[in-house]
């Protein structure tokens, strides 16, 4: 059995409930994160306190609204998972409402890497603008 879905699952709990802690202890100091697309929060971060500076802006941005809801988690034996989940938050009138999915490599219990993959990159893009 793979411990490293019980990981992600870990990571997206701790999201959902700004838990610093937790996050802190799920993700390595050099973690990188990249968010794809052409909004003003696309891009990649090279670092721990990079990527929770990402998350900030997705919290930050939308008053507390957003949220991340886990539907599965998938992996396999290279240290590689996939979180499936929704996007859902509100910001300056708009309304943020898309599937996604976010690619996880985990090195020695904690995830090193993650890439965002939007069902719909034309509706976050929008919603970020």
């Amino acid at each position: 059995m793979h411990k490293n879905p019980e990981i992600v699952r870990r990571g997206y709990a701790a999201f959902n409930a700004a838990d610093i802690q937790t996050l802190t202890e799920v993700f390595g100091e050099t973690t990188r994160w990249t968010t794809p697309g052409n909004s003003p929060i696309a891009g990649v971060t090279k670092d721990r306190e990079g990527t929770f500076a990402q998350f900030g802006r997705y919290l930050e941005g939308t008053g507390g609204t957003f949220k991340a809801e886990l539907r599965y988690v998938t992996a396999d034996d290279e240290g590689r998972v996939v979180g499936v989940h929704h996007n859902s938050g509100t910001r300056n009138g708009k309304r943020l409402d898309t599937d996604c999915c976010i690619t996880f490599r985990i090195e020695n219990g904690r995830v090193v890497e993650g890439k965002e993959h939007f069902l719909d990159q034309a509706n976050w893009d929008a919603f970020w603008s």
